[in-house]
């Protein structure tokens, strides 16, 4: 099993910035790789980046160049630092884990853009 904790989602800015962060806990050594998803109302859950064990990234094409995702593995924790903020980009950010067998997700943290 696979925990993750989510937080720093909040309200930002149209430009502006915010950063989201994932702790993970317990069977992290069976994890392969951990990314950010979002969800709109009504529409499935789409990737918006992921960072592999050997530190690879891979971003959704709307957020390229906006988002960063990183991790420290002494913390066991994954950041998206979100800048140039979009309204589009207004939703529900889930942490993942992947591994071999299981997606483990987070809870979820709100994003707000609004002036």
């Amino acid at each position: 099993q696979v925990q993750l904790v989510e937080s720093g989602g909040g309200l930002g800015q149209p430009g502006g910035s915010l950063r989201l962060s994932c702790a993970a806990s317990g069977d992290i050594f069976s994890v392969s790789r951990m990314g950010w998803y979002r969800q709109a109302p009504g529409k499935q859950r789409e990737l918006v980046a992921h960072i592999t064990n050997g530190g690879a990234t891979n971003y959704a094409d709307s957020v390229k160049g906006r988002f960063t995702i990183s991790r420290d593995n002494a913390k066991n924790t994954i950041y998206l630092q979100m800048n140039s903020l979009k309204p589009a980009d207004a939703t529900v950010y889930y942490c993942n884990a992947r591994t071999s067998f299981f997606d483990y997700w987070g809870q979820g943290t709100q994003v707000t853009v609004s002036s």
